[in-house]
């Protein structure tokens, strides 16, 4: 099965402190990496890691780093479909890392994945058309998103849409989605409603497949995935491990799951076998060079 991603893609410029600083303090970091990624690249890169067949539509700009970010998806075996826009620069993230709790806080400049147009989806539509799985977040424009989602829903295409970074959707967007991906906090944005314990969040779920949303897929990091349909309501339990860096952890479950969705497996062992690579990824430091291989997740 062919899978499309459309997305976004970056170079993340990571930061790793001891201690994340306070309002008008100064710091010194402990380390600095500059690495590939942005949400559609790493969910593209994990799921073509896990085995898939990958084709990527994005932009990036006509830059040095535009250049690389290209060769990193050929490197892991995703079909780049890029624009190059001379106008704005490639999209970047400023990422803090606090290694003492594995927490993180990141700064999106978008750049050229604002130029991930409807026009751009439109020019390259014989790609939606002959994927099977079609991945998306909301990196790049939310008129796109939902331009992807509605073409899915005609062309019966399997829609996998993560919310993130997390903003209010509408009910068209949500009837479209076979599968929504949020953590907690995007899934309280959406639904507008709670999410702090099992009953609030199985109220929020439950809203969002009364908007026509199929599968929801709901990661709550160390505590799992909380899978809920029609007819499932379970937590699926995460793998015990140590985080040392948790930037590309929802990332490479999304990629990873659609790359198992893809292959016939059924969503919870799809699940489980996303929460495998996770479990994984969160044990090294970057977004893209965290990402496992099939053969590592099969162990």
């Amino acid at each position: 099965m062919k899978i499309l991603v459309i997305g976004s893609i970056n170079m993340d410029l990571t930061t790793y402190v001891d201690r994340l600083p306070t309002q008008g303090e100064t710091k010194f970091g402990r380390s600095f990496k500059q690495n590939p990624g942005g949400k559609g690249a790493n969910q593209a890169c994990a799921c073509a890691l896990a085995g898939g067949d990958v084709t990527m539509l994005g932009a990036v700009g006509n830059d040095s780093y535009g250049t690389v970010l290209e060769k990193t998806l050929k490197e892991c075996n995703v079909v780049p479909k890029l624009k190059y826009d001379d106008s704005v620069s490639s999209g970047c993230a400023s990422i803090l890392i606090e290694e003492e709790k594995h927490d993180n806080r990141i700064i999106v400049v978008p750049g050229a994945n604002f130029s991930v147009t409807v026009d751009l989806v439109k020019d390259n539509i014989t790609l939606l058309e002959e994927a099977d799985i079609v991945i998306t977040q909301l990196e790049i424009p939310m008129k796109t998103v939902e331009f992807i989602g509605k073409k899915c829903k005609e062309l019966n295409k399997t829609f996998i849409l993560n919310p993130a970074p997390g903003q209010k959707l509408s009910a068209e967007l949500l009837s479209t989605v076979t599968y929504l991906t949020p953590n907690e906090t995007e899934l309280a944005l959406i639904s507008g409603l709670d999410t702090e314990d099992y009953d609030s969040m199985e109220k929020a779920c439950n809203e969002m497949v009364k908007k026509g949303v199929k599968n929801l897929l709901v990661t709550l990091g160390s505590k799992g995935v909380y899978f809920f349909n029609e007819k499932n309501h379970k937590i699926i339990p995460a793998f015990k491990v140590s985080a040392v860096d948790t930037t590309a952890a929802g990332d490479c479950f999304n990629g990873t799951f659609a790359s198992f969705i893809a292959k016939g497996y059924q969503v919870e062992e799809a699940i489980k076998f996303a929460q495998k690579a996770s479990s994984i990824c969160v044990q090294r430091r970057g977004a893209i060079p965290s990402l496992p291989k099939l053969e590592e997740i099969l162990k």
